[in-house]
């Protein structure tokens, strides 16, 4: 299916071009900024200031003026802006928008872990919780997790918490790699019989999939990459259609960034992202609520966790 049309949604009403000004009106008033995850609803990525991957949010982080940060994305992404910015106030519209992986990690089991592996890094993905960067050597992204990998001089790296990527990263080194049996609910469940099928239907198309995708299908994949570098690839090939195999939210940002191609889904919805609307980013701002608070001690270790990975 190509993406195109806005949908309606349930409980919002998309043309509420008052809303958008209202936001607006808050931002100047308040000297706020709002950052967009790839995978947030048109209508968020249209009023936000800034739109990217997680690496690329936590350096908008680092470098805004702003004193408020809006987050439109999941928890532990609000809680890395609120890490790399202790000083600022950072709101994140929905409580309830979380990510199930990054929940899937308990601290006790990785304590544990580590004690029977004391030889190995800890490499954690930015798709965890504060308290989990708090225990790890290093962060990584779907980006830049394989470089890092590498340049540890640790020989065993415990990775986590996304089984997929730490089987894709077995392939492309020659260190132990210890998994945390961990997953994406939305690229686990990418089916390589659908990228065979869409192969089929367009067959000129270049399949770019995330890492978070099971081997079978990077198997299948022409580039394999996170978010951000799906927008490079696409804009620097000469091939005109693509089949991609992440969250459908990262088809409308390929689509607005490059409109002479085509872009057809292959994976479904994150639901946690789709819980941030017009209307609870507008809330947010004029209440200042759901702010983003992590515990100091935890800040502290996460932030260097962080910042390893920001360097």
């Amino acid at each position: 299916m190509l993406y195109g049309q806005r949908k309606k949604r349930r409980g919002f009403t998309i043309t509420n071009r008052d809303a958008e000004a209202r936001i607006k009106e808050l931002k100047q008033k308040k000297n706020a900024i709002i950052l967009a995850h790839n995978y947030q609803i048109p209508e968020v990525q249209d009023i936000a200031d800034f739109i990217g991957d997680s690496l690329d949010l936590s350096k908008a982080a680092t470098k805004t003026k702003a004193k408020i940060i809006v987050f439109c994305g999941v928890d532990f992404m609000a809680e890395s802006a609120k890490i790399l910015n202790p000083n600022k106030k950072v709101l994140i519209p929905s409580k309830q928008a979380n990510c199930p992986m990054a929940a899937m990690v308990d601290i006790k089991k990785l304590k544990q872990l580590k004690k029977k592996n004391p030889k190995a890094a800890v490499l954690s993905y930015i798709n965890t919780n504060a308290e989990t960067k708090a225990n790890s050597d290093i962060c990584c992204t779907s980006m830049n997790f394989i470089n890092l990998a590498n340049k540890l001089p640790n020989r065993e790296i415990i990775f986590l918490p996304d089984k997929n990527m730490g089987k894709y990263l077995q392939q492309n080194t020659n260190k132990k790699i210890i998994l945390w049996d961990g997953y994406c609910h939305v690229h686990d469940k990418v089916l390589a019989s659908k990228i065979k099928k869409s192969k089929q239907l367009h067959p000129k198309a270049k399949v770019i999939a995330h890492p978070e995708c099971q081997l079978e299908v990077l198997n299948l994949a022409d580039h394999i990459t996170g978010t951000g570098g799906m927008i490079k690839y696409a804009k620097n090939i000469k091939a005109k259609e693509f089949i991609v195999a992440t969250e459908e939210g990262m088809c409308n940002r390929l689509q607005r960034e490059i409109k002479k191609k085509k872009f057809y889904r292959a994976a479904g919805v994150c639901f946690n992202m789709k819980y941030i609307t017009l209307d609870n980013v507008y809330k947010a701002l004029k209440n200042e609520q759901y702010e983003v608070n992590v515990p100091e001690d935890i800040t502290h270790r996460a932030r260097k966790c962080l910042q390893k990975m920001i360097e």
